[in-house]
């Protein structure tokens, strides 16, 4: 069952489809500048409907948007600090007034309760409708466990059973869609009550997955930021293996780290879905500039 949020920044699926294949243009093309008719063309819309269907979605210009994408912006950005991380701060991402904030507890499993695979657990699970596409999301007592993005919402029981092997499972769309209407609520409009999460990882993973709750919208690090971060400076490839563990994807911001090259790296739900993260944050801090927001 796919259950389209309440919030008016999600997108069926086709049209994110038509946003995440307009991005991917951009940036294949980027040095070339593509006009608004060449992009509207390559995802087959008409200019005018492209124009509002991607101004809808991210707050600003196809036209402006293309211009915030390029990748030389990430590089000049560490060429200045090695710890972007340092840097957002610097730059006032971490400000109060910013209103994508989203306040995160995080509860990791006992290693008895990691190894027994969720013998004993209840899982509530959906599949609905983000700006990024489907999305499972699944739930506990404890907070959510799960949030995955998805391409196709069949294998959505078959992907939570290969994690959770022993718990016991319940499609519960109404209850998870009222995570899915907080989470997307909470892009626009802070609130006191803290998200909670409940993960599974080694201690090492952990680690990793708390310091990327550090980072900022917007903001962003590399493998090598967080390793050093989290005090293991030599341990960047296990950094990157960490994060693509991460089972909970945007609350935690796994999409913020990039290469130290300034090319995106990995990302478990695909290169061209964490671009169009990245672009999505990067234009509403343009958009929201002058308000102080980010």
């Amino acid at each position: 069952m796919v259950t389209a949020s309440a919030s008016s920044a999600a997108l069926d699926h086709g049209d994110y489809q038509r946003i995440a294949a307009a991005i991917a243009y951009m940036r294949q093309q980027q040095q070339a500048q593509p006009s608004l008719a060449d992009i509207a063309q390559h995802i087959h819309l008409s200019e005018s409907h492209f124009q509002r269907l991607f101004s809808r979605w991210a707050g600003i210009s196809p036209k402006r948007f293309l211009q915030a994408l390029t990748i030389e912006s990430a590089k000049s950005r560490l060429a200045q600090s090695p710890n972007l991380l340092t840097l957002s701060l610097e730059s006032g991402l971490s400000s109060p007034a910013r209103l994508h904030d989203l306040f995160i507890t995080l509860e990791a499993m006992s290693p008895a309760e990691y190894r027994d695979g969720g013998r004993g657990l209840s899982i509530g699970y959906g599949v609905h409708a983000t700006p990024f596409g489907l999305a499972l999301i699944a739930t506990t007592a404890k907070g959510i466990c799960n949030l995955e993005f998805l391409d196709d919402p069949a294998p959505a029981a078959a992907r939570l059973r290969a994690l959770w092997p022993h718990a016991q499972l319940t499609q519960d769309a109404e209850a998870t869609q009222a995570v899915g209407d907080r989470l997307l609520q909470s892009l626009d409009t802070p609130s006191p009550q803290p998200l909670s999460l409940l993960v599974k990882g080694t201690n090492f993973q952990i680690q990793v997955w708390r310091a990327l709750l550090k980072l900022p919208f917007g903001g962003l690090s590399t493998y090598q930021g967080i390793a050093n971060d989290i005090g293991r400076p030599t341990a960047s490839r296990a950094v990157g293996s960490a994060i693509g563990k991460n089972a909970i994807a945007y609350l935690i911001p796994c999409h913020r780290v990039i290469r130290t090259d300034g090319h995106l790296g990995g990302y478990r739900w695909g290169l061209s879905r964490k671009s169009t993260l990245l672009g999505w944050e990067t234009s509403r801090c343009i958009a929201d500039e002058t308000a102080t927001r980010c």
